[in-house]
């Protein structure tokens, strides 16, 4: 047997993705020897042993706390911050880790709370839960189609129509996986937009999205010709401000013992300066 598919089989607690990391990173021994090759065949009596990475202490780390009770914690996400990790071997602070010590239960895994994702250079508006049955049911209004999120944008040009839907399919991009584009075979996604605001170089837009595909609203605009600025990846202008100029504005949700609620917050000041040069008074 491989040595990645044993230890996914014997140590289930991770992906057989997250062990390759711990492979290749020299963290696991057979025979006492450290083995980086994820296809090493193993014969029956060989000792596989891995390392444990240490725990980092995020102690005095903390976020922006929008809205907060026993059931739910609403953030501001800073832009650069990345909403959980990714897999097991990271010692970078998330979302997730501020998380940990507000729950409400235990929970062990490495994304205590999280109902949803901002990309780590979006900043906003972000819910997560205190609890496994608020998770639950945060996470079914969001596959239900029944959380609403806005965004605003900055980006380059100005789209043909000043107000449209986008309903284009989404997959992964072959010759980059890490990347998505617009394909007949991936899955249906649907964005709004409106321009709120433009100037000979840039618009404003405020966008709607009705999925939830990664990298979606990035993806859709950069197909219609107006990325959004300071996204290198899918074909943006260097950005003024130095950041990514996607903002997740606000979160329409029901929350447990509570009617519907609209979470709100503003973009941060670098991006409200340069939305109002354009135009537009945040």
């Amino acid at each position: 047997m491989r040595l990645d598919r044993y230890m996914a089989k014997y140590w289930p607690e991770y992906s057989r993705s997250v062990w390759q990391k711990y492979i290749e990173s020299g963290l696991v021994k057979v025979n006492g020897e450290i083995c980086t090759s994820v296809r090493q065949n193993l014969s029956e009596d060989d000792i596989v042993t891995y390392m444990t990475l240490p725990v980092v202490d995020f102690q005095g780390k903390t976020l922006p706390v929008v809205y907060e009770d026993d059931h739910v914690t609403v953030i501001n996400k800073p832009s650069g911050v990345l909403t959980h990790a990714k897999g097991a071997i990271t010692s970078e602070f998330s979302v997730a880790d501020f998380m940990r010590s507000r729950m409400a239960e235990p929970d062990d895994t490495n994304r205590p709370g999280i109902v949803h994702r901002l990309d780590r250079a979006t900043s906003g508006i972000i819910i997560c839960a205190r609890d496994s049955a608020t998770k639950s049911q945060l996470q079914k209004q969001f596959q239900d189609r029944k959380a609403h999120k806005t965004y605003l944008a900055v980006v380059d040009g100005l789209p043909k129509h000043l107000e449209a839907k986008i309903d284009l399919p989404i997959e992964r991009n072959p010759k980059s996986p890490s990347t998505f584009r617009v394909g007949a075979r991936g899955k249906n996604a649907l964005t709004a937009y409106k321009v709120i605001a433009h100037n000979d170089k840039y618009s404003v837009l405020e966008l709607k999205p009705y999925t939830g595909r990664t990298h979606q609203l990035r993806v859709h605009l950069a197909h219609i010709g107006v990325p959004i600025v300071g996204d290198d990846i899918y074909g943006g202008s260097s950005s003024p401000i130095r950041r990514f100029c996607l903002h997740a504005k606000s979160l329409e949700i029901t929350i447990p013992l509570s009617k519907r609620k609209t979470f709100e917050a503003l973009p941060p000041d670098e991006m409200t300066d340069f939305i109002r040069e354009v135009g537009y008074e945040v």
